[in-house]
């Protein structure tokens, strides 16, 4: 038994159930990207099992990416989660059958609130697909499961349209980096254009030398510090001490890199950024001059240290 082609198998049908979805797309998608956009309600996904786990990625996409929206487990909703939803949401429902049980019990409740429904499903004529005021076609020719049983390429090709309608609605919403840094203040894109450098530098304990340190007392700030840097107070501004100039003082000068002070390896004057610049502009500084260390600057005075 090849594993390695049983693997690449997988990928071929999943592949083939994604680029098929282009010829199943029509004016619904359209239709449901309006009703999205033109809403002051939130959208609702709701699925069963496999379906369910790839709906509770799809609203976290569509809620992180400008179009507010929760999952609802359809069990749930039919013993009281109901509730949850107003006139104005928009209610996406997927089952790839369309028969879902849990699912087809709530389209009446669906129809008398006055819900926009979304149906994502592979069989138009279902239940499903007969009530949905638009339907998403994820049907697939077969799945990766060589039984045809397990949700592979089905499921695939549902959240491939769940990306699709997410990306859109960003499209048409013009939503920028900055809003998507809104909804996650915790994560690197956030802290690169949110944060100020004055919340992110680090200003205790820094590796300060004077012009005359000896190559021993540099090299011991450098390895205190543990930033990969000397900070050389020089009597015009700062100089800069890195561990790279440590190296690259040893294949020039050999042993009498040891005679060397701190103002004969110092770069004076080295990329700096004000305190109250944002992130961003340190990392753009930083990625622009190849480098991983910027000086923090208030009103001319070391305040800190910034890295990548």
């Amino acid at each position: 038994m090849n594993y390695l082609d049983i693997a690449k198998d997988v990928f071929d049908i999943e592949a083939q159930a994604i680029s098929q979805l282009s010829d199943k797309l029509d004016s619904q998608f359209s239709q449901a990207v309006e009703n999205i956009l033109s809403t002051k309600g939130r959208v609702v996904v709701c699925g069963m099992g496999k379906s369910g786990q790839i709906g509770r990625k799809i609203a976290a996409t569509l809620a992180s990416t400008g179009t507010p929206s929760f999952f609802m487990h359809p069990g749930e909703a039919y013993h009281g989660d109901l509730g949850m939803i107003a006139k104005e949401d928009i209610f996406v429902a997927i089952s790839n059958s369309g028969e879902t049980e849990e699912l087809v019990k709530l389209l009446s409740f669906l129809k008398e609130n006055g819900n926009f429904l979304i149906g994502m499903t592979g069989n138009a004529t279902s239940s499903l697909g007969r009530a949905a005021n638009a339907v998403l076609n994820v049907g697939v020719e077969k799945e990766a499961c060589p039984l045809q049983l397990a949700p592979t390429a089905s499921t695939t090709a549902t959240l491939a349209m769940g990306d699709a309608l997410a990306v859109t609605l960003m499209k048409a919403r013009d939503f920028k980096p900055e809003e998507f840094a809104r909804f996650h203040p915790g994560g690197s894109l956030g802290r690169r254009l949110l944060a100020r450098v004055q919340d992110e530098m680090i200003k205790d304990h820094l590796p300060l030398v004077k012009t005359s340190a000896s190559f021993a007392d540099i090299v011991d700030a450098i390895s205190g510090g543990q930033q990969g840097i000397a900070i050389v107070e020089a009597d015009k501004g700062y100089g800069i001490i890195t561990d790279g100039d440590i190296r690259r003082g040893f294949t020039r000068y050999k042993k009498d890199v040891f005679d060397l002070t701190a103002a004969q390896m110092m770069t004076l004057n080295p990329k700096s950024i004000d305190i109250n610049a944002k992130m961003a502009e340190a990392f753009a500084l930083m990625e622009k001059n190849r480098i991983t260390s910027l000086l923090v600057l208030d009103n001319g005075k070391l305040a800190g240290i910034v890295k990548k």
